[in-house]
């Protein structure tokens, strides 16, 4: 009597099921034909009588004037340069500011002037990708908020070529499927990672894994399960893209074991201005009274400033009184916002609690002339965030002549600091004992040992320049154009 009931309803759900199913195909059918009628309307032929390929990028903060922005505008300079009939499109929620406005901005922040004009597709909803709207299962809320935000983007304008400059990778199906567009995509760092899942596997408190949530054993099984399954959906929808390319090693190792989609995957580094710090001239240190340690980079809590000043003052008050000169760490760095501005008040107390607030100096928001003058004087670069997916700052202070001391992790041991033709460019830590052991060991070589580190670092950062990261770029995405 059971089985006959339990055939009695599953044939009925199955039915309805494959009702259900057939319906949705049909109904994506249907929105994609539409969709491909809204394609044909833009953009009217060009005075040849071909319509131009339209190449749309999605980067919804494209005004915020940091690394990404950077490869944002070398890209589509690099296009315009190469393709004549192309027409670049860019989806952005940077209603505060106009098209022109946004142009200025990348040519007065960056030097990259455009060659054609580009089109903007102001987005209204770009507040469903922000993080403070998702206090929690935040990786998860961001990312359907983007596919929202991506589908404003698609009503708005259809393009024949869609790139997510931005790491939206939840956006990339709707653009495939539904908009039938060749996909293209640059990874400046995945959403999830393998380390994330090590990080809550082994209960490490880190600054996106809360203590209490380290402290439960069944908080932390709940949140590696939903990593691997948030893990497993960032495959799949990466998995659609034609053209993957990603900014380091680091970031490629990632991808290819959550993506696995190696024969279209390249990496292409970020275009450091490093010709604007070459300009600096390279000089045997003058003074040995004051030496200067700077570091460079926005305060946020990932980059690890309380590291930076922790590891200063065990080296001042290991280093001997009377019989060294004097030490300044200056912290450089931009505050977006409320939290940015609380936190640099939290790093002042945490110098005033070590003892050291005359020796530590903050520089915050200051203009590019201030920086490169800081970075010439300065005889090391100090850089502190675990797995830095790249690291423009890393590169930058190397083209400017300080030694660079970075973190042992990510794109800095991977691709940067890395010898260069058999010699040392700088040096790698990984704690407070580490960081502080190595600042001790950089200001006890000779000045001329220093210039020699220095000069190699020098010569081995042309890898990452504007020049080429063009080639590197447009041999990427040269499939997309076939």
């Amino acid at each position: 009597a059971c089985f006959r009931l339990l055939c009695s309803l599953l044939i009925p759900a199955l039915f309805l099921s494959g009702i259900l199913c057939v319906s949705l195909v049909v109904l994506l059918w249907g929105i994609r034909l539409w969709i491909q009628q809204r394609k044909k309307q833009l953009p009217e032929a060009g005075k040849d009588g071909k319509r131009p390929l339209v190449v749309a990028f999605f980067h919804p903060y494209c005004n915020a004037g940091g690394g990404g922005e950077r490869v944002l505008w070398c890209a589509i300079r690099t296009l315009q340069k190469k393709y004549r009939n192309v027409m670049c499109v860019v989806y952005t929620g940077d209603k505060d500011a106009t098209g022109e406005e946004i142009v200025e901005g990348a040519f007065r922040r960056f030097n990259i002037k455009l060659t054609h004009p580009v089109k903007f597709v102001f987005l209204e909803k770009r507040y469903l990708v922000e993080a403070s709207l998702y206090p929690h299962f935040t990786l998860l809320g961001q990312s359907l908020g983007s596919v929202f935000l991506g589908w404003e983007a698609l009503l708005k304008c259809v393009p024949d070529i869609y790139i997510d400059s931005m790491g939206y990778a939840f956006t990339l199906p709707l653009f495939k499927y539904l908009g039938g567009c060749r996909i293209g995509c640059y990874v400046h760092y995945p959403t999830i990672s393998t380390d994330m899942l090590s990080v809550v596997r082994n209960q490490d408190t880190r600054f996106n894994n809360a203590a209490f949530i380290t402290s439960n054993a069944l908080f932390s099984k709940f949140k590696l399960v939903y990593y691997y399954f948030f893990a497993f959906m960032y495959g799949l929808v990466g998995s659609c893209s034609d053209v993957i390319m990603v900014n380091s090693s680091w970031t490629l190792n990632h991808i290819l074991s959550l993506w696995r989609a190696g024969a279209c995957t390249s990496v292409v580094y970020p275009p450091c201005d490093v010709q604007t710090f070459l300009d600096i001239p390279l000089e045997e240190e003058k003074s040995t009274t004051e030496y200067s340690i700077v570091s460079v980079s926005q305060f946020r809590p990932e980059k690890d400033h309380p590291l930076q000043i922790r590891a200063f003052a065990k080296l001042l008050k290991e280093k001997r009184l009377g019989q060294q000169p004097s030490l300044k760490l200056t912290l450089i760095g931009g505050c977006r916002n409320q939290q940015d501005e609380e936190r640099v008040n939290n790093l002042k107390r945490l110098c005033e609690e070590l003892g050291v607030s005359n020796d530590v100096m903050f520089r915050i928001n200051i203009s590019f002339e201030e920086l490169k003058r800081h970075l010439a004087e300065a005889t090391i670069g100090l850089h502190t965030m675990w797995n830095e997916h790249f690291g423009i700052g890393v590169v930058e202070c190397m083209a400017a002549g300080t030694v660079i001391l970075a973190h042992n992790s990510g794109g800095p041991k991977l691709d940067i600091v890395v010898p260069h033709e058999g010699h040392i460019t700088g040096f790698l830590a990984e704690n407070e004992d580490n960081y502080a052991e190595m600042m001790a060991y950089i200001l006890s070589l000779s000045p001329e040992k220093r210039l020699e580190i220095r000069e190699n670092a020098r010569r081995s950062v042309h890898r990452f320049s504007d020049q080429h990261f063009e080639d590197t770029f447009l041999l990427s995405v040269e499939p997309l154009f076939k």
